[in-house]
C-alpha cells in the first residue's frame, strides 16, 4: 500500500509542477527564455508558450484528469529529452555569452533531476497498467490428452482433488474439505500465500468435472475437464480449460509467474505427467530425483536415463 502511495503522490506532483511550469511558459516567456540563458527574440518566446507551455500544460491535465497517466507521463519523458536537446546547444554554443551558457547547464541539470522523476513514475504507472490489463484478461489455459485407460477410471482419479498436485505444476497441495468444498494452496515465492477454496459447480459422472473458487477467495480462477470416451476402446480423451483472474499487486504477479508467458504449454506439460500417473503409476523420474515424486520438483529435472548410464 505504500508503494501505491508514494506513487500517487509522485504522480500528483509532477502533474502540479507541469501545470505550473506550463502556465509560466504561457504567461511569461520572456522570464523563462532569461532563465535558461536562451535570446528573448518573437520566435523564441513563441518556442517558449506554444512548444514548451502548451505541452506542459497539457501533460499536467492529462495526469491530474487520471486518464491514461502512463501515456502522459511518457509524453513528459519525451517532452523533457527535447528540453535536453536544445540546454545542451545553448550550454556548448561557443557565441553565446558566458553567463547564458552558465545558465544553460543549470536549466541543463535541473531538467535532468526532473527526467530521472518522470521515468520512476512513468515505468511504474506503466507496471501498474499491464497488472491491471492482466487482472482484466485474466490467465487461460487450455490442453487436451488421451489416457490409455476408461473413462470410469480416469474420471474417478480427477474426482478426487487431492491428486491434483501429482501432475500439476503450479500446485502444492489440495485438501477435501465438507459440503464439496477443497482448500487449494499454489506454490508462490517467499512471503507470498496463494491460498484459496472452491466447490464444486458442476458435475456429471464420467463426462465432466466443474470447480470454482468461493466469492471471497484471494485467487479468483474456475476451472472444468471433460472425459470422452476414444473410439474403439483406445482410453480417454481428456480436455481440461483453467482460468485464474489474478489480483493486483504481489499475489497477481505471483499467479502470472506460475504459468509464464505460455500458460497452455503449462497445462500441456501437466496433463502429460497426469498420463504418466494414470498410465504407470507415477510420474516418470529423472536420474536426479529417486526420493521423491514431487511434482515441481520433477519439472526441473532432465529427462530419465536407463540406470547405470
Amino acid at each position: 500500500m505504500g508503494g501505491k502511495d508514494n506513487t500517487r503522490r509522485l504522480v500528483n506532483g509532477i502533474g502540479l509542477f507541469s501545470l505550473g511550469l506550463g502556465t509560466a511558459q504561457l504567461v511569461a516567456p520572456d522570464a523563462v527564455n532569461r532563465m535558461i540563458g536562451a535570446e528573448n527574440g518573437p520566435r523564441n518566446r513563441a518556442l517558449q508558450r506554444w512548444l514548451g507551455g502548451a505541452r506542459e500544460v497539457a501533460a499536467g491535465v492529462g495526469i491530474e484528469s487520471r486518464r491514461r497517466p502512463a501515456a502522459w507521463m511518457w509524453t513528459r519523458v519525451t517532452g523533457d529529452l527535447l528540453d535536453l536537446g536544445i540546454l545542451g546547444a545553448l550550454a556548448g554554443s561557443p557565441t553565446r555569452p558566458r553567463e547564458a551558457r552558465r545558465r544553460a547547464v543549470i536549466g541543463t541539470t535541473a531538467v535532468m533531476g526532473v527526467l530521472a522523476a518522470d521515468l520512476i513514475a512513468a515505468r511504474r504507472l506503466t507496471r501498474r497498467g499491464d497488472e491491471l490489463a492482466a487482472r482484466r484478461k485474466g490467465i487461460e489455459a487450455t490442453g487436451w490428452i488421451t489416457v490409455n485407460r476408461p473413462v470410469p477410471e480416469v474420471f474417478a482419479f480427477w474426482q478426487d482433488f487431492e491428486n491434483l498436485p501429482r501432475f500439476m505444476a503450479h500446485l502444492e497441495s489440495v485438501r477435501s474439505l465438507d459440503g464439496g468444498r477443497s482448500r487449494w494452496q499454489a506454490a508462490a515465492p517467499p512471503g507470498v500465500e496463494l491460498v484459496w477454496e472452491a466447490e464444486v459447480s458442476d458435475q456429471r459422472i464420467d463426462e465432466r468435472i466443474a470447480w470454482r473458487s468461493l466469492a471471497d477467495s484471494t485467487v479468483a480462477n474456475r476451472g472444468e475437464v471433460e472425459f470422452r470416451p476414444v473410439p474403439g476402446g483406445r482410453g480417454t480423451e481428456v480436455r481440461v480449460r483453467l482460468r485464474y483472474d489474478p489480483p493486483a499487486g504481489k499475489l497477481g504477479a505471483a499467479v502470472a509467474k506460475l504459468f509464464g508467458e505460455a500458460p497452455d504449454q503449462q497445462i500441456r506439460d501437466d496433463l502429460r505427467r497426469f498420463k504418466q500417473v494414470l498410465e504407470t503409476g507415477e510420474v516418470v523420474r529423472s536420474e536426479g530425483s529417486p526420493e521423491g515424486t514431487r511434482t515441481r520438483r520433477l519439472v526441473a529435472q532432465r529427462p530419465a536415463q536407463p540406470a547405470g548410464s
